[in-house]
């Protein structure tokens, strides 16, 4: 696939207008519901046509994946130069590098002015039929210092406002949702209306109006999102499906690997510090869920817990220690399920920060040591070079079978 083709270029996260972004999308709300008409509105299921309308209109924050990193060979051409002093024109070859990373998310968000905005931007190129962000810099000499800093001199300025963009979705999505709760209930409100008055003149309703209509289907969302089943009145515990399960796995190995590369997220942080980055990633991701940390389960506080908003379900729980040998890391996993893992807890997490030079050697030290606990089932595999799969049961129930992620990171400096 061509990429240019798809491309769209624009100023980074500085384009729309975020009030004016609001007011076009709830426009657009109220003319699909009026456009729907009496007998749809009366006869949809409302809970259904309702979150079909918040899943075609939210905004999926975003979350670019920069070790995705990628750029060609350089374009090169030649430019003309004036020295400052003599005014001589001189002639230098010129690369153009293009960087690009893939992203999870809104695309549209890149253009968005947020509410709370950085001073700063740069142009970017946006790709949603490939979901690849990228920028181009140029480059006058060969000079790998000098290209770093310019990469990352742009790279700065084209992303520093996505803490503020993925806010400004947050609470777009908030308004929307209450907005489509409120249009809802004022279109059908005005259509029971106009029958009860009919019905009291003695005008026949429209028997259509009684039809059941079902709500359109949307392929939007390429997150899981965790479910309920339908027969809530029986069933209150949420189900997270094993896909959610590796999407949220997959979200926390790969910031944390992330974070392998950059000094400064974690120097001299300490488990809480550390925690609150995981914590900020998996709270904007899924809908109808919060995220929090050090969080009250059972018998004490665990590091991170994803719970089902509607009724406060836990469905996932995580725990982080810094390494500090096999015996700490067997204690690790005995509080994580002594102490915070209740029946419903199926789906969980240890992760470890280790400041070890040996990073292969600890590796090693946990997947000799996981087996040997006493809650060991079996091995489940790897996700990654330190991210081990593991089944474990319950303390008190030893048929419970419980799915634990054991991932390490390596925080040297």
């Amino acid at each position: 696939m061509n990429y240019n083709r798809y491309s769209t270029k624009i100023k980074s996260f500085n384009e729309l207008n975020g009030f004016d972004f609001i007011a076009t999308k709830t426009k657009a709300i109220t003319q699909e519901i009026e456009n729907k008409g009496k007998e749809y509105i009366l006869g949809v299921d409302e809970h259904e046509f309702k979150n079909y309308l918040k899943d075609k209109y939210s905004l999926e924050p975003l979350m670019i994946d920069y070790e995705s990193e990628h750029f060609d060979m350089p374009a090169i051409s030649k430019e003309i130069k004036e020295d400052p002093f003599y005014r001589e024109k001189y002639e230098v070859e010129v690369y153009v590098f293009t960087i690009k990373y893939r992203f999870l998310g809104s695309g549209i968000l890149f253009s968005i002015h947020p509410f709370t905005f950085t001073m700063t931007s740069t142009e970017i190129s946006v790709n949603e039929h490939q979901n690849i962000v990228s920028f181009d810099f140029k480059l006058f000499k060969k000079d790998p210092q000098e290209f770093e800093r310019e990469k990352n001199s742009i790279k700065n300025r084209a992303f520093i406002n996505l803490e503020n963009a993925n806010q400004y979705a947050n609470s777009f999505n908030q308004e929307i949702s209450n907005f489509i709760q409120n249009e809802f209930l004022s279109q059908k409100s005005k259509f029971l209306a106009e029958n009860d008055f009919f019905a009291a003149i003695n005008i026949k309703v429209n028997p259509d109006t009684v039809s059941v209509f079902t709500a359109p289907g949307l392929q939007k969302k390429i997150i899981p999102q965790p479910k309920v089943p339908n027969n809530t009145e029986y069933s209150t515990a949420p189900a997270m499906s094993k896909e959610m399960y590796d999407d949220i796995l997959k979200v926390i190995y790969d910031s944390g690997k992330s974070m392998e590369k950059k000094p400064a997220l974690y120097k001299g942080k300490d488990e809480e510090g550390l925690r609150d980055q995981f914590v900020y990633v998996l709270e904007t991701r899924y809908e109808a869920t919060t995220a929090s940390g050090e969080t009250f389960n059972k018998g004490g506080k665990t590091d991170i817990i994803l719970k089902y908003a509607p009724d406060a379900s836990n469905i996932f729980v995580a725990e982080c220690k810094f390494w500090h040998g096999a015996s700490e890391f067997l204690k690790a996993i005995s509080q994580l399920f002594d102490r915070y893992l209740t029946w419903r807890d199926s789906k969980v997490a240890l992760i470890l920060f280790v400041t070890n030079k040996e990073f292969s050697s600890v590796l090693e030290t946990i997947k000799i040591e996981a087996t040997k606990h006493p809650y060991f089932k079996k091995i489940k595999g790897e996700r990654g070079e330190s991210s081990f799969s593991y089944i474990y049961c319950l303390p008190q129930d030893k048929e419970k079978q419980v799915y634990l992620e054991i991932m390490a990171f390596h925080y040297d400096q």
